[in-house]
């Protein structure tokens, strides 16, 4: 199934080269996937051995789209979550202020680092 996704967004996306972060599970450890997405020219992104904590960025932002724009909601098509998702990215990263950022939405705080 994770080949039959990637293939699909290749196909929808034909100029993409995104950064791709998995976990160590057996079909991203796959020859098969990663000569596709090296063929692809994807930018490969993997947890470190027993360090799950690498995850935990992306497992914490799902969780608050999660609770924040997702239950409770009913979408009647893909194009409307996918929507939803874009809408919910944009937001987290230009307007929702976190304390672990000094009370910065992630934007500013890079702004401020760079």
């Amino acid at each position: 199934m994770v080949l039959q996704n990637l293939k699909q967004a290749m196909v929808k996306n034909p100029n993409a080269h995104p950064l791709l972060h998995s976990d160590r599970g057996t079909q991203y450890t796959s020859k098969q996937y990663l000569r596709l997405t090296t063929e692809a020219g994807f930018t490969l992104s993997m947890s470190r051995v027993g360090k799950c904590i690498d995850n935990a960025p992306m497992e914490s932002f799902w969780s608050h789209y999660k609770d924040e724009a997702y239950y409770d909601r009913k979408f009647e098509t893909y194009e409307a979550l996918a929507t939803s998702i874009k809408e919910y990215i944009a937001f987290y990263n230009l307007k929702r202020y976190q304390t672990k950022l000094g009370s910065l939405a992630p934007a500013e705080y890079r702004a401020l680092a760079a």
